[in-house]
């Protein structure tokens, strides 16, 4: 294998991390915790609760660190934390909707952080 960093040509598609705002890599690493999250509670297919893909164990350590990243982050997220935080909401409910045995409000994921979602 070649080093990315001896080749210039491979350099010119990779930004310097220290290029990217903050704003930037926090909504970016949101939008993969929404994703994958989504991903485990099965809403990417017709049924989620036939969803091979479907763990409501894994959806909730997902939701829970996606909480705790836009909560921590709201004050630097602007016009993102909107968006952010209802597409967290929504995972929320989701999640909820999805559970054999609802967690009581304010015991979900993610809730310790963003308060009970109904």
């Amino acid at each position: 294998m070649s080093d990315p960093a001896a080749d210039p040509a491979s350099s010119d598609n990779v930004r310097d991390l220290s290029d990217i705002p903050s704003v930037e890599v926090i909504s970016r690493a949101a939008v993969m915790l929404m994703s994958a999250a989504a991903e485990r509670l099965g809403l990417a297919d017709p049924d989620p609760d036939e969803s091979p893909r479907r763990d409501l164990d894994e959806a909730r350590r997902l939701i829970t660190a996606l909480a705790g990243l836009v909560t921590a982050s709201v004050e630097y997220l602007g016009p993102h934390a909107g968006p952010l935080r209802e597409g967290l909401q929504s995972l929320q409910r989701a999640f909820r909707e999805g559970s054999a045995f609802p967690d009581e409000p304010g015991a979900g994921p993610g809730e310790k952080y963003t308060g009970p979602v109904y």
